[in-house]
């Protein structure tokens, strides 16, 4: 008998107007031991069955067709009281971030504790006990001395082993991971998927996966369902469906994910999910581009040059030199890029990449090394005019877009802001007229202009932060993790539309990942970082068929395996 069971499953949304429909006649289930993976876009549906699935549906939302059963007793019909008892001791939950996931005032002790008693007729001695077992399972070494600190105290991946050694707490019989390790870099994602599978075969337990991670489906479940816009499309074996799916929007997903064994001028373009992302007009945007203001000359050199970049920030201040404590962030490190190349860095969080970024933007001061681009070393600027002129020729994309973007702006003003700013027009119509063929280059279209960020979704907002990078006609772009938090054809748009925008407009690429299959695709050349120091810096293609260190093998050898990936193409629809 199946651990959960569900049957021919309807959620909607009741609006004034209107029904929405998350969730159209699904039907899942999952075996003890087993592991099945959810997999498909924002809004296809996918954490809305787990919500329904534990009970967690946000008002209006409501189960309006179906039947959700565990081990073989119907809970979509428990009153909110039998479903509390429910949550944590029979269901536990594992979410995306684990930090928003726990108490930030508490010790992982307390929380641990408190959970345990809620749900098993323990003493505080026995479930104190329980608690530094399953710390000590899930993969924290010292666990009792590291269960009485609290969450700032882990790094992200102890922090979502914490968040697990949580969902066990009670022995439950399902467990329900929504996006567990999209945030993580892909060694702590390797540990996290082996804690997960390991713990699913050792403790009889079954689990719903989300995700939109491909690799992750790969690696760890037994068996895939695919949603599309809240319709269950594909539902088979894993290696049935990764291998040979059926489905349209199947292919689309899997010849979007980018190959870390296999180099592609661009992702392939398909119609099934790009249906509304041509420019509303063709735009020759050299028009204002290649224009006087940015009339540059060419480095005789290299564009971009560190040598022996140093930065440490202080951790404890105080007047006296033997009390003061530092972090070591950036240790002698030292690269060129070419004019045109994208250069590519790759590493650990905490590898010090977002820091070389900020330190060539001049949002830090180096403690030492240098900085020279085109020609000029930039720590040596005193005047605002030039440091101005400097920064107007580098621009950066951030991770997220939304956090990124003013959200009581429309997106006209957003885009014109730094034109007005560096004076790239003469006047009103054409910053306009700028902003319009900006937005109609990145597949907006003008009529974007009009609206507030929080009316686009993720992929949209990501092309109204590169829309507003371009505006100040720059010849360096950092792009710092791009698409780390977007789904796999939307990522497959962007990295389309950079590697686009490169070819057109002559740009200069640095870009931040720890994707190492996303950095194979865009990148000439590729530096790997850690703790702070630059181990190798190769060719792309001569990285991975040959990496000369041993930090870089051991990455290669983490990424998620992808032979189970089917390499057809689908057709147009």
């Amino acid at each position: 008998m199946a651990v959960l069971d569900i049957k021919n499953l309807t959620v909607d949304f009741p609006g004034r107007k209107s029904v929405f429909v998350a969730v159209n006649d699904v039907s899942l289930s999952i075996e003890a031991g087993k592991i099945l993976g959810v997999v498909g876009e924002s809004g296809a549906g996918k954490s809305t069955v787990g919500n329904a699935v534990i009970g967690l549906l946000q008002e209006p939302g409501r189960i309006a067709a179906g039947e959700i059963d565990l081990n073989g007793v119907r809970i979509d019909a428990l009153n909110d009281k039998s479903k509390r008892k429910l949550r944590g001791r029979r269901i536990g939950m594992i979410f995306q971030d684990p930090l928003t996931s726990l108490d930030p005032l508490q010790t992982v002790e307390a929380q641990l504790v408190e959970t345990i008693r809620t749900h098993l007729p323990l003493s505080a001695k026995a479930a104190r006990d329980r608690a530094v077992e399953l710390i000590g399972a899930v993969g924290i070494a010292n666990p009792h001395e590291r269960i009485r600190q609290y969450p700032h105290q882990f790094s992200g991946g102890m922090r979502q082993r914490v968040v697990i050694a949580l969902a066990l707490c009670a022995e439950p019989e399902l467990v329900i991971a929504d996006e567990p390790t999209t945030a993580l870099d892909v060694s702590i994602q390797a540990q996290i998927l082996d804690l997960m599978k390991s713990l699913c075969t050792e403790r009889n337990v079954a689990m719903l996966v989300i995700t939109h991670d491909m690799g992750v489906i790969a690696d760890i479940t037994d068996h895939v369902a695919v949603m599309y816009q809240g319709n269950l499309v594909e539902y088979g074996a894993t290696a049935q469906v990764l291998g040979r799916p059926q489905h349209a929007y199947t292919k689309s997903l899997i010849s979007a994910v980018p190959r870390p064994d296999v180099r592609v001028d661009r992702f392939p373009s398909i119609d099934y999910i790009e249906k509304d992302r041509t420019p509303q007009r063709q735009i020759d945007i050299a028009t204002h581009w290649l224009g006087k203001a940015r009339a540059y000359d060419r480095a005789g050199g290299p564009l971009v040059s560190v040598r022996e970049l140093d930065m440490q920030f202080e951790t404890r201040a105080s007047i006296l030199p033997s009390r003061r404590r530092s972090f070591q962030a950036v240790r002698k490190v030292s690269f060129d890029i070419a004019e045109g190349e994208t250069f590519g860095l790759v590493g650990e969080s905490g590898s010090g990449k977002s820091t070389i970024a900020r330190l060539i933007t001049g949002l830090y001061q180096p403690s030492g090394g240098s900085i020279t681009f085109a020609g000029t070393e930039l720590t040596s600027l005193g005047k605002r005019r030039d440091i101005l002129a400097m920064r107007r020729q580098m621009q950066m994309i951030f991770q997220d877009p939304y956090s990124s973007l003013n959200a009581r702006m429309r997106v006209k003003d957003i885009v014109a802001e730094p034109i007005r700013f560096h004076r790239l027009a003469s006047d009103r119509s054409e910053v306009r007229q700028i902003v319009e063929d900006l937005l109609d280059h990145v597949g907006l279209g003008a009529a974007a202009g009009r609206k507030f960020p929080h009316e686009f979704s993720v992929g949209q907002r990501q092309r109204i932060s590169i829309a507003r990078a371009l505006a100040t006609r720059p010849r360096f772009l950092i792009c710092d993790e791009p698409t780390s938090a977007l789904d796999v054809s939307i990522q497959a748009q962007i990295l389309n539309l950079l590697k686009d925008l490169q070819a057109e407009l002559g740009l200069t690429m640095l870009f931040i990942s720890h994707d190492l299959a996303v950095v194979r695709q865009m990148c000439d050349r590729i530096g790997v970082m850690r703790n702070g120091e630059l181990c190798e810096v190769a060719e792309t293609d001569q990285l991975f068929e040959a990496p000369r260190h041993p930090y870089t093998s051991e990455l290669l050898s983490l990424m998620p395996s992808m032979e189970l990936l089917s390499r057809e193409t689908p057709a147009d629809p």
